[in-house]
């Protein structure tokens, strides 16, 4: 009998545990649908970016929702309970042109309006760069969110832009993510991060403004020029069977390797002052700690290896210096706070940009919204009260029914007890005897 084929490279969980443990979102954490209010009216570069914004959020958002043209707020909002969903994010257009979004925490809100002042697409971002990073494995986990100056040290309640207003955003962006546990997180799987920063300015106006960037983390050994860096590449391509990617450097036109590192007559080599920088100067240099087992160095070898820079063996493991750099990966959003209500999309205005009230005027507003909920609870019980009702008469006309069922079956019985054999009925021993006439 043929054995069964194990897929080895694209099932989950098949010599691949790190797709398992960390290639999904779990339970506790958020998940988020990125929604767009009417879909043939908000045109095709919303809805690009609606779905960029949707790699960003991944693994913990719907990537394969559609909208369509009937479908409604409230048709969203009825799925977000069993579903699980924490955050909405709706974008859609104004009747003057205006992008908006809305981050709203279900299933009561709060909501934050933002209009989107200017956004770049993600393919406008890698049209930019000249090696862009392609998509790989960085959208199997969340990424690391990183908020700069989300609060002023001088802000107060009184503000233009109040003190809890700061905390709110802080914290609406802040549980759009799942945390981070510095002691069992593994670095790993920190792959992209999400920059929030909030531009200051010269004097309080009134203005919240945020910038939205998303870049993908790469990580390169330091001390090892570029050259050997692709001769290494190559030789673990090579080994590992994939020999058709690998691209060793052409060195049939050189007598030897130093030729191609120095260069002939010490010219024109790869290793000269301006091309011999492993990493670019603005690159962050940090020390990466490899718990993995290894074996043990030779005192030769290791003095080898300190002397070169690569790495330090210490008692806990191999200490390595790699140097970090971020790629953009799209998209740029620059967001302008207008709105914020208390409910999810509806509900008393607790900061608005524009429009400013009196203390007489809140006090007005505070009086009506109590007696709008009052008048919402009040129907609330009435509703109740007709459900309950409606309950009632009918598990009473139920009853009715089944006793009047079970009084016409008794009278059926005494019928057919009147019967005798003679007449060719049922004895009432229960047995059917037929007679037939001769």
């Amino acid at each position: 009998m043929a054995r069964r084929r194990v897929k080895k490279r694209t099932h989950m969980g098949a010599n691949n545990p790190e797709s398992t443990v960390q290639g999904h979102a779990t339970a506790k954490d958020p998940k988020s649908m990125v929604i767009r209010i009417g879909a043939g009216e908000v045109g095709s570069s919303v809805s690009q970016l609606a779905t960029d914004v949707r790699k960003v959020m991944e693994p913990g958002t719907a990537s394969r929702l559609k909208e369509r043209r009937a479908n409604k707020l409230k048709d969203y909002l009825a799925m977000c309970g069993p579903l699980g969903v924490t955050h909405l994010m709706l974008f859609s257009r104004s009747e003057s042109g205006n992008t908006n979004l809305r981050v709203a925490l279900t299933p009561r809100g709060p909501t934050m309006n933002f209009r989107v002042d200017q956004y770049s697409l993600c393919r406008d971002v890698q049209k930019i760069q000249k090696h862009p990073k392609g998509m790989g494995k960085e959208f199997l986990t969340a990424p690391l969110l990183v908020m700069n100056n989300m609060s002023r040290p001088d802000s107060a309640s009184k503000s233009k832009v109040p003190k809890h207003l700061e905390s709110l955003a802080t914290t609406v962006f802040r549980s759009m993510f799942p945390p981070i546990n510095p002691q069992a997180t593994p670095l790993k799987s920190i792959r992209r991060v999400v920059l929030i920063n909030r531009e200051q300015s010269e004097e309080d106006d009134g203005t919240f403004v945020l910038s939205f960037r998303h870049y993908a983390i790469t990580t390169r050994h330091t001390g090892v020029s570029k050259q050997l860096r692709r001769i290494n590449a190559a030789e673990k391509l090579v080994t590992t069977k994939n020999s058709r990617q690998a691209h060793m450097p052409n060195l049939g036109k050189l007598q030897d390797i130093a030729d191609y590192m120095v260069g002939q007559d010490g010219e024109g080599g790869y290793m000269t002052e301006a091309t011999s920088g492993s990493e670019a100067d603005t690159d962050a240099e940090v020390e990466v700690l490899d718990a993995a087992p290894r074996k043990v160095l030779s005192t030769k070898a290791r003095l080898a290896a300190e002397h070169n820079g690569e790495a330090e063996q210490t008692e806990e493991g191999t200490v390595e210096r790699r140097a970090v750099k971020l790629v953009e990966l799209g998209p740029r959003l620059r967001l302008r706070l207008t709105k914020v209500e208390d409910g999810l999309c509806a509900g008393k205005i607790m900061w608005h940009e524009y429009i400013h009230k009196s203390k007489e005027e809140l006090k007005d507003m505070e009086k009506r919204w109590q007696k709008r909920r009052q008048e919402k609870e009040a129907r609330k019980r009435e509703q109740k009260d007709n459900v309950d009702r409606k309950k009632a008469e009918k598990e009473a006309r139920k009853g009715n029914k089944d006793g009047n069922a079970d009084e016409d079956d008794d009278e059926e019985m005494e019928d057919y007890s009147d019967f005798d054999s003679d007449a060719g009925g049922v004895t009432g021993g229960g047995e059917a005897e037929w007679e037939v006439d001769e």
